[in-house]
Formats: C-alpha cells, sequence, structure tokens
C-alpha cells in the first residue's frame, strides 16, 4: 500500500549535519558554473542553507529530499566500485565515508 503522506522533515545529529555539509558543498564545487545544473545549483545551495540553520529540524521539499538521496546512493555506489579497485590503506581511508553515508541513507533516506 502506497503512503499518502511522506514526512520531509529529518533530525540529523551533529556528526550527520556535518557530512551533509561537507557532501553538499563538494557536489556544488563540482557543478557550479555549468548553466545545465542550474536546478541542481539552486536546491543544493537551499539543503546547505537548511543545514547551516540554526534549527534542530530540518524541513526538506520533496525535490530536494529526491536529489539528495539520489545524490547520496549514486556516491555509494561509486565507493563501492572504488573500494573494490583499490588496495589496503584506499580501502581503509574510503570505509569510513561509505560507512557513514550508507547510515544516512539507511536511518533517514529508506522509503
Amino acid at each position: 500500500m502506497k503512503k499518502l503522506f511522506t514526512n520531509y522533515n529529518f533530525e540529523f545529529n551533529k556528526n550527520e549535519r556535518k557530512i551533509l555539509k561537507t557532501f553538499c558543498s563538494q557536489n556544488l564545487k563540482q557543478i557550479e558554473g555549468d548553466n545545465k545544473y542550474f536546478a541542481e545549483i539552486k536546491v543544493f545551495n537551499s539543503i546547505l542553507d537548511k543545514l547551516n540553520s540554526s534549527a534542530e529540524v530540518v524541513k526538506l521539499t520533496k525535490d530536494e529530499r529526491t536529489r539528495l538521496k539520489y545524490q547520496l546512493v549514486e556516491n555509494i555506489k561509486f565507493l563501492k566500485k572504488k573500494i573494490d579497485k583499490s588496495w589496503f590503506l584506499t580501502r581503509w581511508l574510503y570505509g569510513s565515508m561509505l560507512k557513514q553515508y550508507e547510515n544516512i541513507v539507511e536511518s533517514h533516506f529508506e522509503d
């Protein structure tokens, strides 16, 4: 049965907020200046503003939630490929980042 209403209010802890701020900033740096990514730039700037606010509950729109979730899932796929092809030290460095992203997706963005 499909849900009629979805809650887009998130209570991120201090660590999750910091990780998501860094993720959004890196995303913006990569797509900045390219006009075809205007919508993504606008969405990630909005998310970053909401994460930087002092509000305990972060209220995202449906579009913001969808784009953030999609980018996190794609980043997880990329990191898994990178870890599979790498040596011990790289696996160790990327492993913790992968685990943190997976925890955020599992705890906040699972349907």
